[in-house]
């Protein structure tokens, strides 16, 4: 019996799959929430729309999305399975830029958070005290 002959398209060399990609940089904890992130729109590919099967080389440019966070990245390394966070952190380059945007919108979050809210409804003193303080206003 002869050999079966490959019936997969032959990938170029030093490509992976976006979402793989991004599942193995631990962007996603599963490969099925970067493809519906990609899928939604939540990534884009120098400058463009991305779909999950994108095949991303050395040098492209992501822009990711993730819940309130921004990341502006720059693909240095591929891989394909999903390492300790120490490798995945070496896979990517983020900008400066990107960075002081996610640190001043963490710095807002935090001072927004500052005004503690109130525990439970004001008892009946209390409630009689705010009308007293609208009165007088």
């Amino acid at each position: 019996m002869a050999p079966r002959p490959d019936t997969t398209p032959a990938e170029p060399a030093g490509a992976v799959r976006a979402d793989v990609w991004l599942w193995a940089a631990r962007f996603f904890k599963t490969r099925s929430l970067a493809k519906r992130a990609i899928a939604g729109g939540k990534v884009g590919v120098n400058g463009g729309p991305c779909k999950p099967a994108r095949m991303l080389h050395a040098g492209d440019r992501l822009e990711v999305s993730r819940g309130e966070e921004r990341f502006e990245i720059e693909v240095l390394l591929l891989a394909e399975q999903r390492g300790p966070a120490s490798v995945a952190q070496t896979l990517y380059r983020e900008s400066a830029e990107s960075r002081a945007a996610r640190e001043a919108a963490r710095q807002q979050r935090r001072l927004a958070g500052a005004v503690p809210a109130p525990s439970s409804r004001p008892d009946k003193h209390a409630r009689r005290e705010l009308m007293r303080l609208k009165e007088r206003n």
